[in-house]
């Protein structure tokens, strides 16, 4: 079955939402439409990409992804299109996409050129544009027809963490603040691992918080602390699905989480020093 996803930053109260889906299904009535989310806070694009670059891997090949995140239309900015990794991206082009493939080259980048006759006529660029093209793309149409190669789409720096092997410190930043008020930093198991860092001797600092583990995974925490009533919201650090060291609170939720405990704030700096 032909599926598309549909990201945004139009929340479910209007009705941007429902005439996205409207339009897809008036184009093609047997396709599936999947919500990754459409709570993204407006036009960020950081937050954005982590939750699209995390989710799109478990869906079919062929999968068209929608991105409507600082996607307002206006003539000046293009509308792109990525193939990679065997699924197809539509978005503005604000360098979002740049930033779910920070790491990794796309297969083809096009400029979206078939709405170019009617540009007075947009009034929504996903349900003028993003939709019939994500439509033309499920009923097997060659991405050429409604675009030409690019090669120059906008390009934002994903943020990287910093290994200062002089100070044998590991410095990093908070990217991301999940629903259960979860810091998510940009350091990598696989960083940790390139450098060649083995953390057996360490602190992790952030503020006036310091830790000497890190799990492996969340189920870890729950295993050692669910019948011990006492460690309700204790902090601990994690690797998390993604593969990205994760400053938690057990038990903790969008109003008691790290973010509110700890007071933590996208883009603060986190710090693991070697001892």
């Amino acid at each position: 079955m032909a599926v598309i996803t549909l990201t945004s930053d139009y929340g479910l109260v209007d009705h941007r939402v429902a005439a996205v889906k409207g339009k897809i299904l008036s184009l093609k009535e047997d396709v599936q439409i999947v919500d990754l989310s459409h709570e993204i806070q407006a036009y960020n694009l950081l937050q954005t990409a982590y939750i699209v670059r995390n989710a799109y891997p478990f869906f079919p090949k062929g999968t068209v992804h929608i991105i409507s995140v600082d996607s307002f239309y206006h003539k000046e900015r293009k509308c792109i299109l990525y193939k990679a990794d065997g699924h197809y991206f539509i978005a503005a082009d604000n360098g979002v996409l740049s930033l779910i493939f920070f790491d990794q080259k796309p297969d083809a980048i096009y400029e979206i050129t078939f709405n170019n006759r009617f540009d007075d006529e947009v009034k929504l660029t996903s349900t003028d544009i993003f939709a019939p093209v994500a439509v033309h793309l499920q009923n097997g149409g060659l991405p050429e027809v409604i675009g030409r190669k690019f090669k120059s789409p906008k390009q934002l720096s994903f943020p990287k963490p910093v290994f200062n092997e002089g100070e044998k410190m590991v410095i990093g930043e908070i990217m991301y603040i999940d629903n259960f008020g979860n810091a998510v930093s940009n350091i990598s198991k696989k960083f940790l691992e390139q450098q060649g860092i083995v953390l057996d001797n360490f602190m992790l600092k952030f503020r006036n918080l310091a830790l000497t583990k890190i799990y492996n995974q969340y189920t870890d925490v729950v295993n050692l602390w669910e019948n011990e009533h006492e460690f309700h919201g204790k902090s601990a650090a994690i690797i998390n699905d993604a593969g990205l060291l994760e400053l938690t609170i057990y038990k903790g939720n969008s109003h008691s989480g790290a973010k509110t405990l700890l007071g933590m704030k996208v883009g603060e700096n986190i710090f693991i020093e070697l001892l």
